[in-house]
């Protein structure tokens, strides 16, 4: 068996690919069209990991909610310094700012996607 995807609903589509594409280095694979929906799918670098974007039809205008059982999507980054200049230039903002895990050989950043998704950024120190 293999794990292929995680699926999230977007409220506005070019908003949310623009976050994954753009600022997470995501490339769209493919969309596809279903009756009452598109599907995007996009692959990390290496394409081992994928996620699809669901833009429905009839979207609710405050979005969707992620009640309490989602927590987040993890990415690791080469650097955390160079990722928040990156941040800054497309004009994104971090929920907690970089910081290192207690000398556990990582440090971590959290940001959200334009859905309230939120995004762990690790870089790997000391592995």
């Amino acid at each position: 068996m293999k794990f292929l995807h995680s699926m999230i609903r977007v409220k506005n589509v070019v908003e949310s690919l623009k976050f994954y594409t753009e600022l997470l280095n995501m490339k769209l694979d493919h969309k596809k069209r279903l009756n009452d929906c598109w599907l995007y799918f996009l692959n990390d670098e290496d394409k081992t990991c994928q996620i699809e974007l669901t833009y429905n039809d009839e979207t609710p205008a405050e979005g969707y909610s992620n009640g309490s059982a989602f927590g987040h999507f993890a990415f690791q980054v080469d650097s955390l310094d160079e990722f928040t200049s990156k941040i800054c230039k497309l004009g994104y903002k971090y929920l907690y700012e970089p910081f290192d895990l207690n000398g556990k050989g990582s440090r971590i950043a959290f940001v959200k996607d334009p859905d309230g998704n939120e995004i762990e950024l690790i870089e790997k120190v000391n592995w």
